[in-house]
């Protein structure tokens, strides 16, 4: 009988073998299998995955980790501000010892011959200096001669204050900051930044004659007299040699020096990640002056409210033109760049040109001329941390062709324009 049986097992293995169940059935055996496995309690049924939620919302919050600090920040400025006998202190620690650090690791980490490459590319440099400078002045001018047209709506002197945003250089530590962190060209963003802060002087100053020189009736404040410029140019020039050329020098002689430790020391001890905390405290200098002064205290929500949502206009404007101009025959590094450097104003410069070329104005008057740059710096920051993603991703999917190294690519797209 045990011959017998074993023959038969052996007969229906062969013929499982010759003849295997189709899918359909055995999907349907696996079922019932599995509805049998369950027999002592419901089966579950797919539906909201709570832990996976929150690890998604963590990973959000981790990655705007910055903006959201910026925005405590700038809650704490409205609240609570520096004495004024405090101010110019502060001013001076934040200028010089924040921005040198940021330029120190910038030095420490940006190979020397791709540097030196970025600043032989001059028709970049006239590209973006054109929309710098003529580019978003001429946008705003049209917007503010539009809105004075009605005299009870604006106040002037942020009608003022709108045309001096428009008219100075880009900034230079938030563009370096956030266009690392978005994968550009790092190198491009700080010379096309240091060049802009040193035309700036020269520049601005014409600019904001032609604007204000046409006689329109919130012009009617400026005093007549200028101050002298010579005190512009030697504030500008000392902070741009100690807070960015001296540190920049000094990181480029260390990474040459010492390569394997200074790359140890930045990227491996994380201390790159430093300059994004130095500049959350620019950022929080600038709104605690402005907090401090009280012109955010007499003037209407209205203006406010316009000058904010200006603000977000022009940003989204001056990035467009950049972004889509840049593209036509810029690699995606390059394109990055010029997408931080265009859209960005610096106050570091429109405050002393300010306290210089409109001499005699109260601090009153003067703060308010610094109120639209002021908005304008935050919003352009919350607004360059939000497209850190995308860029990083638009960058990435262009990562199977060969990064910029020197004058290689992108001479080779600049000569075929």
């Amino acid at each position: 009988m045990t011959t017998q049986i074993d023959s038969n097992l052996q007969a229906g293995r062969m013929a499982s073998k010759s003849n295997p169940v189709p899918q359909d059935d055995a999907n349907s055996l696996a079922s019932v299998n599995t509805e049998r496995d369950y027999q002592d309690g419901p089966v579950p049924k797919p539906g909201f995955n709570l832990s996976k939620s929150f690890r998604v919302l963590a990973s959000y919050l981790k990655e705007q980790w910055f903006l959201l600090t910026l925005g405590v920040l700038i809650a704490i400025a409205s609240q609570r501000q520096v004495p004024e006998a405090h101010q110019e202190l502060k001013e001076t620690v934040v200028t010089y010892l924040c921005v040198a650090i940021i330029f120190l690791i910038t030095g420490c980490t940006l190979p020397t011959r791709v540097l030196l490459a970025n600043y032989s590319r001059w028709k970049i440099h006239i590209f973006v200096q054109i929309q710098c400078f003529l580019m978003t002045s001429a946008t705003v001018f049209a917007v503010v001669s539009a809105t004075a047209t009605n005299r009870h709506f604006m106040d002037a002197g942020l009608l003022i204050g709108m045309i001096l945003t428009g008219v100075v250089p880009t900034t230079i530590s938030s563009n370096v900051v956030l266009t690392r962190q978005a994968n550009g060209n790092t190198a491009l963003t700080v010379v096309q930044s240091t060049l802009g802060n040193l035309l700036g002087p020269f520049i601005v100053p014409l600019l904001l004659q032609m604007y204000t020189g046409t006689g329109a009736w919130y012009t009617d404040f400026l005093p007549s007299n200028s101050g002298d410029y010579g005190a512009v140019y030697q504030r500008v020039f000392k902070q741009l040699g100690l807070s960015l050329f001296l540190p920049l020098f000094v990181g480029q002689v260390l990474q040459n020096v010492f390569p394997r430790a200074t790359e140890t020391v930045m990227k491996k001890w994380g201390i790159s990640k430093l300059s994004s905390f130095c500049l959350l405290i620019i950022i929080w200098s600038t709104y605690d002056q402005a907090f401090q002064s009280g012109a955010f205290n007499t003037l209407p929500a209205s203006n406010i409210v316009f000058v904010v949502f200006m603000s977000i206009a022009f940003f989204i404007i001056w990035l467009t033109i950049a972004f889509t101009t840049a593209r036509l025959w810029l690699p995606r590094e390059d394109v990055v760049a010029v997408c931080y450097c265009v859209p960005a104003k610096t106050p570091a410069m429109g405050v002393p040109l300010v306290q210089t070329i409109y001499f005699g104005l109260s601090r009153f008057d003067q703060s308010k001329l610094q109120i639209p740059m002021v908005f304008f710096q935050g919003l352009q920051i919350a607004g360059g941390s939000l497209l850190i993603g995308a860029f990083r991703w638009w960058v990435g999917r262009d990562s199977a062709k060969p990064k910029f190294q020197g004058n290689n690519e992108s001479d080779a797209q600049e000569q075929s324009v």
